[in-house]
């Protein structure tokens, strides 16, 4: 196969020291790298890691916002898997953090959102295997 796995996901956020924090203090992320680069306007890239997701976070001079549109062309979300969806959304409301979605069960799992501060969608999923 020539194509093996997706090795990350960028996200530029609004405030880079507040999505960092949000990763690593709330969703347990760590930070594997932290890069600074003079290619305007990016400034840093930092690499966060989750088991064996990675997630790059582009800190760039002024970034523009996101849209609003609930179903814009582009990336939609960022999924986590859970081993338990109940103690997942207790964590959640103890550290302060609201669903966005609500836990719904599938069938085959339960499917809740949360936002980062930027709002963008992190899906929360649970199999039921």
């Amino acid at each position: 196969m020539i194509f093996k796995r997706v090795d990350h996901v960028e996200i530029v956020p609004r405030d880079p020291h507040v999505t960092i924090g949000f990763f690593v203090n709330i969703l347990g992320f760590k930070i594997k790298s932290r890069t600074k680069v003079d290619m305007p306007p990016m400034q840093e890239v930092i690499f966060l890691e989750l088991g064996d997701t990675v997630v790059e976070i582009i800190s760039t001079q002024t970034p523009e916002q996101k849209s609003e549109a609930a179903w814009q062309v582009g990336y939609r979300a960022i999924a986590l898997e859970v081993d338990d969806m109940t103690k997942a959304v207790n964590y959640l409301k103890a550290k302060g953090i609201p669903l966005a979605v609500e836990p719904v069960d599938l069938g085959d799992s339960y499917r809740a959102e949360i936002r980062d501060p930027d709002g963008l969608i992190i899906e929360l999923r649970q199999w039921k295997r």
